[in-house]
């Protein structure tokens, strides 16, 4: 037999394309438009609904960027559709191939009631099935005309990221507004035909199934009357229905669907439209679920459905409903699906702390699972906030994005920092948009990496990103490959059944120790450098309103702000979403970013100086109090207490340098500023040991070209490190400090368009040296670095993340370690060689790199090695906002020359957690005090339901077994063990006596203690 499939196959699409499709629709009436452009920012439906409308017609340009037009579709069904299936079209000028990044519309009845979102692969209304001819059709569509900002030529500049720079030229053209004629049975055949043309094109010609379909498909064609398709529909279906009943074969992959539309919280859009795109979305999958018995739909982010409840009362009611039939599944336990390489370690529990606690509350419902698709990459401390969180599974596949490495599992226990497992799925479809293409469903099971030992992935299905989710088409397609020769098999299940079966068919999975690193996407750790200012800013402030709001309650009968802390937690968490806090959204979103921090910070500034006011008493005596809210003791005074400010006593000493510069010293450090206000020695006085390498200078500000290939806000490539200027040109080198207590010098440079100053810092009894830097930054596409060549020999370094610190390599011995050239830390970096170390210490920024050298051994060198790590300050990318971090910004560091581990974690907190003065009467005890230092505890705060119990969180942060000795003069009756929603952990219950508690803490463990009895009925 000659071969022919090309024949038909080509046969096969143009048939498809332009015959069968358009005779979905076979008949259509035009409806009548009216329209009405609201003025600025989205109106309430009311208003929207009453405005007068202005005849628009198809064709009509429409829409300025991020407008609302309120359209208005009148028609009558004629009577000659009388018991046929009729439909609204309403196309509002979309591009297939852009669904979720371009106009959208909600359509309601003239009642205001929500019918569905339209997008461009759903764009039909349900009229009437059967018609019974001659109904009047009114609907309304508030209609979103969001402009197009990753076009077919993704990446170029665009000033549509703002509504303040987008202009007012209309985006886009009505194209279809009609009433049609829906028939059925050609809509079916549309499926058939491409699921079997799709399996087709997936199966290997030397195989006999594959000949079996196409010689169906020839059938098919063959029975169509391309000139009457619809009444030879049936018959073309009925040369299918064979082929498509053959039982898949029993070893056939597993595939567990689930509806889906990942919505980014904020990215291409703001924070406002995403209320609308949720409402959109969420509509048409509570009407798909009425409509389709066996579909279910995951949505996550606890945050959506509060936005929801709060805008658009009557989706959630439907939203409700339909969770309460469990065909609606609440998924992640989180607030947002946050970035979690950057959030701090109780910013993180938070997420999940609010979001669980939400699902509770709403659903009844508590999710094992953590639903992350889409971020970033995932950090060592990850797995024990799941568990602690009270979860137990992780769904992800963002990770099959890397660049170099492809990673070995789809299914593995995934071990953090503290030996904690966590069951980790990543669907090997490699997406979270899974359409039911035949493409995607082979892809899945020929890329399953268990195969022999597991048989089951799954599959998040319908549009995402910009929302959409699951369309009619995917379900009836899934239907078709339910149980279909030659495909994977498909069922449509919830997260939780897919995670227990999964896990029950293979308990053993292969171990993943460490970080989930994603290799591409580095430069997130850097762009917009005030928006991650202000989420490390707010983190340190919520710390310290529920430390001082705590003990002022406690000690002086203060009004906890329950709900206030709740709103700014939720608040801040929001901020944290994979596209806001790692800085890849629209220039909108930054900038209501920065405004939203600024009102976060003066609120909980109030709050901490109206407790610390409370707790300080009469100020009248002229005392000043210090309070610390850092977990260690500092100049005398307690963590989490205050005390009487006591004057510094110092002897530290500034003097010139030979050959220009300065020499700054205190008995402990002393440090060598040159002419150029470069660092050339750090000199540890009592262990008699050089910080810097020989020759090399620290503090030196190093200028890269950062062009990546793609993803411009996203990414760094390696390539960058190629070319580099040393900033070392000098406008001024100057003293600014020389007293016994701090001497400090400023160096001030000019590059390009921009300036940069810099002060030197040492203060008396300390081993460190500060670093306070402000650039006035107006450079486009390049890089800012900040290096310090250290003289240590290490293999390889601490990194803080949550609950502890995780180690990188040093070398680049194979790809994986060569893929981390640029990684993320949280307050501190460390390296150390046996009996002495080194830390870098920072206030805001994440992004660092690390290299080695060896030196040479020529011309008197030494030969030994260099190990340089430099601090990510600037970056300027052009897309998606091009005028990314221009203007002033300030960045804090401090090089401790001689720490330990437990120096890191110590100095680390104190850049973070500076101390407060206010006059006052006397000390204020902390509630609760731990011996040493290697015990943290990282929230002091009152019980979230109001009981006025006291709630502690400490970790071990040395990575190290240890044992620490809790202790409160509160009137504590019992003391509980806790999950991080602080219910009481099972058989948990540390003995108290005498108002202590012993504790032995594993290396980086987690420990929630609830206080029962701390104090009375907190005011609410």
């Amino acid at each position: 037999m000659h071969d022919d499939r090309t024949l038909v196959e080509a046969r096969l699409r143009r048939v498809l394309d332009e015959r069968i499709r358009p005779a979905v629709y076979p008949e259509s009436v035009p409806l009548t438009v009216g329209g009405w452009v609201a003025p600025d920012e989205p109106v309430p439906v009311a208003e929207g609904l009453a405005a007068p409308r202005t005849p628009i017609a198809v064709g009509d340009r429409w829409g300025a960027p991020w407008g609302t037009t309120w359209l208005t579709v009148e028609g009558t069904v004629p009577a000659a559709w009388a018991g046929r299936t009729v439909e609204a079209l309403l196309d509002l000028g979309f591009d297939r191939n852009m669904p979720g990044f371009q106009c959208e519309g909600l359509v309601y009845r003239p009642d205001g009631t929500p019918v569905k979102g339209i997008n461009p692969n759903n764009q039909w209304v349900r009229i009437a099935a059967p018609a019974v001819g001659g109904e009047r059709v009114l609907l309304h569509v508030e209609a979103a005309s969001n402009p197009v900002i990753m076009d077919y030529h993704p990446f170029l500049p665009t000033e549509l990221g703002d509504k303040a720079t987008a202009g007012d030229e209309p985006q886009y053209r009505l194209a279809r507004m009609d009433l049609a004629v829906f028939d059925r049975t050609v809509w079916e055949l549309v499926l058939d035909l491409e699921v079997v043309g799709e399996l087709m094109a997936e199966l290997p010609a030397d195989g006999a199934r594959r000949w079996e379909l196409l010689r169906a498909v020839e059938r098919a064609l063959d029975a169509i009357d391309l000139q009457d398709v619809g009444a030879t529909a049936a018959a073309a279906r009925a040369e299918l229905a064979g082929v498509l009943a053959a039982p898949a074969v029993p070893s056939a992959h597993r595939i567990s669907a689930v509806g889906h539309a990942h919505i980014d919280t904020a990215w291409l859009w703001p924070l406002r439209e995403t209320v609308r795109k949720v409402a959109r979305t969420t509509a048409n999958m509570t009407a798909l679920l009425a409509d389709q018995p066996d579909f279910v739909y995951t949505m996550s982010q606890a945050q959506q459905y509060a936005w929801i409840k709060e805008h658009r009362p009557e989706v959630y009611a439907e939203v409700k409903r339909a969770v309460a039939e469990g065909r609606f599944v609440p998924a992640g336990g989180m607030w947002v699906e946050s970035d979690t390489n950057m959030p701090g370690a109780e910013a993180m529990a938070r997420q999940f702390v609010h979001g669980k606690r939400f699902f509770l509350d709403e659903f009844g419902v508590e999710n094992e699972e953590a639903w992350l698709p889409d971020t970033f990459g995932f950090t060592g401390g990850l797995p024990q906030i799941i568990k602690a969180a009270g979860s137990r599974w992780l769904l992800t596949q963002k990770i099959s994005w890397s660049q170099v490495n492809s990673f070995p599992h789809h299914t593995f226990w995934w071990e953090g920092i503290d030996g904690t497992r966590i069951f980790t799925h990543f669907p090997p479809i490699d997406t979270y948009n899974c359409s039911m293409k035949g493409h995607e469903i082979a892809h899945a099971a020929r890329n399953f990496k268990e195969k022999g030992r597991a048989t089951r992935s799954l599959a998040p299905t319908g549009w995402g990103d910009g929302g959409g989710g699951t369309t009619r088409e995917m379900i009836g397609k899934a239907a078709r490959l339910r149980d279909l020769e030659g495909s994977a098999t498909v069922r449509w299940e919830k997260p939780a059944d897919f995670f227990a079966q999964a896990q029950a068919e293979y308990p053993d999975p292969p171990v993943w120790v460490g970080e989930l690193y994603l290799e591409l996407h580095r430069a997130t750790l850097t762009s917009q450098a005030k928006t991650k200012q202000g989420n490390r800013a707010s983190e340190n402030l919520l710390r310290e309103a529920e430390l001082w709001a705590a003990t002022a309650a406690l000690r002086a009968g203060f009004r906890y702000p329950y709900a206030e802390l709740d709103r700014l937690w939720k608040t801040v968490l929001l901020h944290q979403f994979h596209d806001i806090l790692p800085g890849s959204s629209i220039a909108w979103v930054h900038r209501e970013a920065a405004q939203t921090y600024a009102r976060v910070a003066a609120e909980l500034t109030g709050i901490i100086e109206a407790a610390q006011r409370a707790l300080a008493g009469d100020g009248s005596a002229g005392r000043e109090l210090v309070f610390n809210a850092a977990p260690h003791r500092r100049a005398g005074v307690p963590a989490g207490g205050a005390a009487p400010a006591v004057d510094r006593v110092g002897d530290c000493v500034l003097q010139p340098r030979a050959g220009g510069g300065f020499v700054l010293a205190n008995g402990l450090l002393r440090v060598e500023v040159d002419a150029r206000g470069l660092v050339v020695s750090a000199y540890d006085l009592a262990e008699r040991r050089e910080t810097l390498a020989p020759g090399a200078a620290a503090n030196l500000l190093q200028l890269h070209p950062d062009f990546p290939n793609m993803w411009d806000a996203w990414d760094v490539d390696q390539f960058y490190r190629n070319t580099g200027t040393d900033l070392t040109g000098v406008d001024e080198l100057v003293v600014l400090a020389d007293k016994p207590e701090a001497v400090a010098v400023r160096v001030t440079r000019s590059f390009g368009a921009s300036t940069v100053s810099q002060t030197l810092t040492l203060t008396a009894g300390t081993k460190r040296l500060d670093l306070d830097t402000e650039v006035d930054w107006h450079e486009r596409e390049k890089f800012l670095k900040l290096a310090f060549p250290l003289d240590l020999h290490t293999e390889r370094y601490a990194a803080e993340t949550q609950f502890g610190h995780q180690f990188r390599a040093t070398h680049t011995n194979t790809s994986w370690e060569a893929a981390k050239f640029e990684a993320c830390n949280h307050r501190f970096v460390h390296f150390a060689e046996p009996g002495w170390g080194v830390a870098l210490v920072t206030a805001s920024t994440y992004g660092h790199d690390v290299t080695r050298a060896v030196r040479s051994t020529d011309r008197g060198g030494d030969g030994g090695t260099t190990t340089t790590v430099r601090a990510s300050l600037l970056r300027a990318p052009r897309f998606p906002d091009p005028h990314t971090d221009q203007g002033l910004h300030r960045f804090r560091h401090a090089l401790v020359p001689g720490a330990t581990i437990a120096d890191a974690v110590r100095e680390g907190y104190r850049i973070n957690l500076p101390e407060r003065r206010m006059p006052g009467s006397g000390a204020v005890a902390p509630l609760v005090e731990t011996d040493g230092d290697a015990v943290v505890v990282s929230a002091v705060k009152l019980a979230d339901d109001g009981s006025g119990d006291l709630v502690v969180r400490l970790y071990e942060a040395t990575g190290a077994r240890n044992r620490t000795t809790l202790r409160t003069d509160l009137p504590v009756t019992a003391v509980h063990a806790c999950d991080l929603l602080e219910r009481p952990l099972d058989g948990a219950h540390p003995e108290l006596r005498d108002g202590t508690v012993e504790l032995a803490l594993r290396p980086f463990q987690l420990v929630t203690l609830r206080l029962a009895g701390a104090g009375a009925q907190a005011h609410s």
